[in-house]
This record gives structure tokens, C-alpha cells and sequence, in this order.
């Protein structure tokens, strides 16, 4: 079974965690407008978090490394609530979730699913995210 699910205004880690859930569950997940899910928090302070975390690089040959691009990050935040993403359960999860930054002609049609969250007061959105780290 196909799930799409809408990020517009969703709050990022229970975005993540449901994708997580519905992939181990069996079910491909697609994630549209992932650039609009938020962070809830202090502006400032998840920017440093984030730039911090992309100083740790390493090593240009080896990682972690943090991508930029807000489908990137919300696919790297999903695979941090996946069991083992390098083998058995978890690969197979993993490779059934894709995200998208805007909605591809494919899935405007399709009925999506809307994560309902309280409007918080401090966020960030993952656009604005990658575009100031």
C-alpha cells in the first residue's frame, strides 16, 4: 500500500516517526513538501545545533555528513527512527520512503495525509533551515 503523506506545517519528528512506522509496517511512504515541515524551538539555536553538526564532517573521504537540501535532512531524520538502516528490517524500510521538496505531478492527485500539530510559537521551517546552515 502507497501512503503519501503532506509535511506542509508538520512538526519534523513526529513526521519522522510515523514515516518510520508506517515503512516497518510494510507500506511505501511518500513525502511531499517535505521543504515546509518545522522544527519546533528556537530559531537560533537549531541553526547552531545544524552548523555544528555540518563542521563534525570529518574527513572529506569519510562522513557523517549533513546534506543541505531539506529532503535530504527529513530522510536522514527518518532513518534515525529506523532500527538498523544498514541491514535486515530496517534497509528494507528505508528504501521504501521518498521524500520530495515540492509535490511531483504523480501525487497531486493522490489523497494525502495531513500530521495535525498544535501552531507553535518558535520554529523553523526545513527550507529555511538549509538555507541558512
Amino acid at each position: 500500500m502507497k501512503i503519501t503523506i503532506d509535511a506542509e506545517g508538520a512538526v519534523l519528528g513526529r513526521l519522522a516517526s510515523y514515516a518510520a512506522k508506517k515503512a516497518l509496517e510494510g507500506n511505501e511512504v511518500v513525502i511531499v513538501n517535505s521543504e515546509r515541515a518545522i522544527i519546533t524551538g528556537s530559531k537560533k539555536n537549531i541553526i547552531e545545533k545544524y552548523r555544528i553538526l555540518r563542521k563534525k564532517g570529518g574527513h572529506s573521504q569519510k562522513g557523517p555528513r549533513i546534506s543541505r537540501t531539506p529532503f535530504r535532512l527529513l530522510k536522514r531524520m527518518i532513518r534515525g527512527m529506523l532500527p538498523d538502516f544498514r541491514k535486515g528490517i530496517g534497509k528494507k524500510a528505508f528504501k521504501k520512503i521518498s521524500c520530495y521538496n515540492s509535490i511531483p505531478e504523480e501525487f497531486e492527485k493522490l489523497e494525502k495525509i495531513k500530521i495535525k500539530s498544535k501552531n507553535p510559537v518558535k520554529f523553523i521551517t526545513l527550507k529555511e533551515l538549509s538555507e541558512r546552515i
